[in-house]
């Protein structure tokens, strides 16, 4: 999902599985399919054990798909969990076929309210991964690609991203995230960038003008968990020529009302 495109239209660890799959392919989806068991995570040990695999074939397995973003591991715990890659697969199925999760409702609600294309995405690395799209009512509306990842220094919701990220996070991305220029107004000066970063936080919300694209502003706002940590980001978009940036900003009230919603329905994102 892009926020610049528009056009006109429980594993048990007690006991080890019973036949566990021979082939490498195999035993990489049942590792997948025990750790979807527990979205908690699971140690090595307790992974093996469930899995009938030895340790040192977990272990294996376990660094190829950390490696490739369909496990993370959580260095302080020493668990794994799944990784964005697997959301990011799911997400284009369900977008397929069709999605009716929690977030939709309320997305669809303030798209109505907007009359504007309604968007959300999560941090991964350094980029955003678009998540959620619910096109607006309007003939010309901006248009998303779930599963699509976008960046973060020229976008409304890749701002409010980085500064509700947690601390280090928010000071290394600052730091190191690429300013490419791909809009006519995106920011490409590191010094102005950390500005933008501490107004975004300091004001709750971000605005993308025509920073990405020509011809398209955004509003975006953070869902955040009680530490104030953004586990998620959520933007209203649409088309400059109908958008005043006025009129634009008159939007965050309702845009920050979904977002609170949003904050008690979704579960937190480990970071």
């Amino acid at each position: 999902m892009r926020e610049t495109m528009w056009d006109t239209d429980g594993m048990s660890t007690s006991e080890p599985s019973a036949t566990p799959p021979s082939d490498m392919v195999g035993k990489a989806l049942h590792v997948l399919t025990l750790l979807g068991d527990r979205p908690a995570g699971v140690t090595l040990s307790e992974l093996a054990r469930a899995s009938g695999f030895p340790t040192s074939t977990c272990y294996r397995l376990l660094k190829s798909l950390t490696r490739d973003g369909f496990v993370e591991f959580e260095a302080r715990s020493k668990h794994y969990t799944l990784g964005l890659r697997v959301y990011q697969l799911g997400q284009r199925v369900s977008h397929a076929h069709g999605f009716a999760g929690v977030a939709l409702p309320v997305m669809r609600k303030l798209a109505e309210t907007c009359r504007e294309a309604v968007l959300m995405s999560v941090l991964d690395g350094d980029k955003q991964l678009y998540i959620h799209h619910v096109e607006g009512p309007q003939q010309v509306s901006v248009r998303g690609e779930p599963g699509k990842h976008g960046p973060v220094h020229c976008t409304s919701m890749g701002k409010v991203l980085i500064a509700f990220a947690p601390p280090e996070v928010r000071d290394a991305l600052v730091e190191t995230v690429e300013l490419s220029a791909l809009g006519p107004h995106a920011i490409t000066d590191r010094a102005a960038f950390r500005t933008e970063i501490e107004a975004v936080r300091a004001q709750g919300h971000a605005v993308a003008d025509e920073e990405h694209e020509p011809g398209i502003r955004a509003l975006g706002v953070p869902i955040t968990g009680p530490d104030g940590v953004a586990h998620a980001a959520l933007s209203v978009a649409a088309p400059a020529f109908r958008m005043p940036l006025d009129e634009l900003l008159a939007l965050r009230p309702a845009l920050t009302s979904a977002a609170q919603e949003l904050a008690v329905l979704l579960p937190p994102r480990p970071f």
